[in-house]
């Protein structure tokens, strides 16, 4: 049986490492943890799970010290986590089917809480289990280095790193570093932009957004994410005609994408909204696009956020229609959204009935 690590690098996670370490139980042979200067429990915890301990200190370079925890493993294969990530579904005899199967990266499903004015979650998958030497590249963000084919691996993640917490200030100042060492790096520009957006400021977050967008290839797979996030962007920051223009020249590239539609049908409603005399023509495209999210559902490989092709979009239909005076349709998808339980759509039914 191929022998498996738990690799972390870790600092001052007293409040969520526990979390972490309990959920891999049973499904990890042993763990890796580099502390790069934690003044608080950590190391504690940590001992509690008889983890290896090692010592790096902090240099601003994901890469550099998640390839020295990789370098501590004696695993055939590494399992990389961060600590404020746990382990809901998965077991070892599943992982041992992968790991003795592929000669491939397993890439886990993760699902991150995040708050947008409501709680809501994105999903997506990630490269985490890795063979033996293979490792990072990057100041931020690090990417595995290996060209290795990448096959989804039957374990999911949840992960809370980012739900109401602002950690934009320590990750600019590491993106724009490397940002100038790889000026025409998309994958830089787009976690940057989206770093921007998180603090609201719109005008360097579209510059960014621009310069990933004007970079890419179109073969990147997080390139429907950039088209999506840079539409809500420029909802925000303004310049509707290109968002127009982006709209319109996507939808035979990233067609399968629900996240697209839902944010196409925010954007026509908006786009309508901002000159009715000049865009009234594509008001009907405000309906086809959250029907296409439906009908597509959450079925995408991308990272897509949660209830975008079910009950967000359902929602938004039976805001237009009753909006638009079709009272019967209204609460036919009001309906739908209330099977997810959602609470907007319980609200709405109790005005209308």
């Amino acid at each position: 049986m191929k022998k498996l690590s738990l690799v972390m690098i870790v600092r001052n996670e007293e409040k969520k490492l526990e979390r972490c370490l309990k959920s891999v139980q049973g499904s990890v042979d042993d763990i890796v943890i580099v502390d790069t200067g934690s003044d608080d429990r950590t190391l504690e915890i940590a001992r509690t799970y008889h983890a290896k301990l090692f010592q790096y200190p902090w240099n601003n370079h994901f890469a550099e010290v998640r390839n020295y925890a990789l370098s501590k493993s004696t695993g055939d294969w590494n399992l990389v986590l961060d600590a404020d990530e746990w382990v809901t579904k998965g077991n070892r005899q599943q992982l041992n089917n992968f790991m003795d199967n592929q000669q491939a990266i397993g890439q886990i499903r993760i699902t991150s809480s995040f708050f947008d004015g409501a709680d809501s979650f994105a999903h997506c998958y990630t490269s985490r289990l890795i063979p033996r030497n293979v490792f990072y590249k990057g100041k931020i963000h690090e990417q595995i280095d290996s060209t290795l084919p990448r096959i989804n691996c039957d374990l999911e993640v949840a992960h809370d790193g980012y739900y109401r917490t602002d950690k934009s200030e320590r990750n600019l100042s590491l993106l724009l570093s490397e940002i100038q060492d790889y000026p025409r790096d998309p994958y830089l520009h787009y976690q940057t932009a989206k770093e921007y957006y998180r603090i609201s400021d719109y005008e360097n977050a579209n510059k960014h957004y621009a310069l990933s967008y004007s970079f890419l290839s179109g073969t990147e797979s997080y390139y429907p994410n950039v088209v999506v996030d840079y539409l809500y962007n420029i909802m925000k920051y303004g310049n509707m005609q290109k968002g127009l223009e982006i709209v319109q020249s996507e939808e035979s590239r990233i067609g399968d994408f629900p996240d697209f539609y839902f944010v196409c049908g925010l954007f026509y409603m908006n786009l309508v909204s901002s000159d009715i005399t000049k865009y009234i023509y594509l008001f009907p495209q405000i309906e086809t696009s959250y029907l296409k999210a439906l009908e597509i559902g959450e079925t995408s490989e991308y990272l897509t956020v949660e209830g975008t092709g079910s009950y967000a979009a359902a929602y938004n239909l039976g805001v237009f229609y009753e909006t638009t005076g079709n009272r019967e349709k209204a609460f036919r998808y009001y309906k739908e959204a209330e099977k997810y339980n959602y609470e907007p759509a319980k609200r709405r039914l109790a005005d209308i009935s």
